[in-house]
């Protein structure tokens, strides 16, 4: 038996966590966490939402772009039920509906699509130059590090074992003010093996993608979603899978924030693999709504 707190045991519970249970054809039942702050983390229901959609196509239809558009919180109390709708079936795509629900209400919208691999015409925007991940130090050391200007909330949630490893090129918590530019560059993988299905590595991405990206919008301003002052949710959230990777190998996520304002934040991600390709992009908008 795996110890859950081991790197192994980590990635074993996330890809239990990630994947979902068919209760009938094209309804689905996704894990929730046991030990989890109350709301659900935006990147479960995106990825077992996704796992759902691809249940439903063909294995050799892999998804090339997801929008969600998030309803609600979710309760990490309760399991969530997965509707898919079966939109489109093309002879070189498929589109799927899928609706998130807890007590019979919808959480969260998706619309993903499914496209049989081609070839075309290729180019791709440079990966930014910034340090390899071995001279970073792993973000739960820095937070650990700085523990007297980290929100207390924020410090006890770094402090337990994570099955995603990040690696910031640069961390607000190193700064005394807090303060950086509306873009962030940082190093993510899984902290063990995943195995060579090339559906969990996109679950694991689908999940990772919506790690620190809202936080983007946020760096200007000094604030941050575990601070008193601040209210912060994902609004939607779109993802477009590019390339082939392995997500426990190390990616660089490089994001930023072109504009916020009207009590929402902007921003843009790319992901890319050690070698420069790039492998996936992300736009997502969120609330940051400053409290009286």
């Amino acid at each position: 038996m795996i110890d859950d707190e081991t790197p192994e045991g980590l990635i074993e519970r996330l890809k239990i966590l990630l994947d979902v249970e068919e209760i009938d054809r094209d309804l689905y039942r996704g894990a929730r966490v046991t030990e989890g702050r109350g709301r659900v983390f935006g990147g479960q229901v995106i990825a077992q939402a996704l796992a759902a959609a691809s249940r439903s196509v063909d294995d050799g239809r892999p998804p090339h772009s997801l929008h969600a558009y998030f309803m609600r919180p979710g309760d990490d109390a309760l399991p969530i039920i997965y509707r898919v709708e079966r939109d489109f079936d093309g002879r070189s795509f498929a589109t799927r509906r899928v609706i998130a629900l807890q007590r019979g209400v919808p959480i969260l919208n998706m619309a993903a699509s499914f496209q049989i691999p081609e070839t075309g015409l290729m180019h791709q925007t440079a990966m930014p130059e910034v340090p390899p991940p071995e001279a970073l130090k792993p973000e739960q050391e820095i937070v650990r590090r700085n523990a007297d200007t980290v929100p207390e909330e924020l410090l006890k949630w770094m402090s337990s074992p994570r099955p995603i490893e990040i690696r910031p090129v640069v961390s607000r918590w190193e700064k005394t003010d807090h303060i950086l530019p509306p873009a962030q560059n940082i190093w993510v993988r899984a902290v063990a093996p995943l195995g060579d299905d090339p559906g969990v590595h996109r679950a694991v991405l689908a999940y990772l993608s919506d790690f620190m990206l809202l936080a983007t919008s946020t760096l200007p301003h000094g604030v941050h979603w575990s601070t008193a002052a601040v209210q912060t949710a994902s609004l939607d959230h779109a993802l477009w899978i590019h390339e082939d990777f392995r997500a426990d190998e190390w990616l660089l996520y490089s994001m930023d924030s072109p504009w916020a304002g009207h009590a929402r934040g902007f921003n843009r991600g790319s992901l890319f693999t050690r070698d420069g390709r790039l492998v996936a992009s992300v736009t997502q908008e969120g609330l940051i709504r400053l409290r009286g």
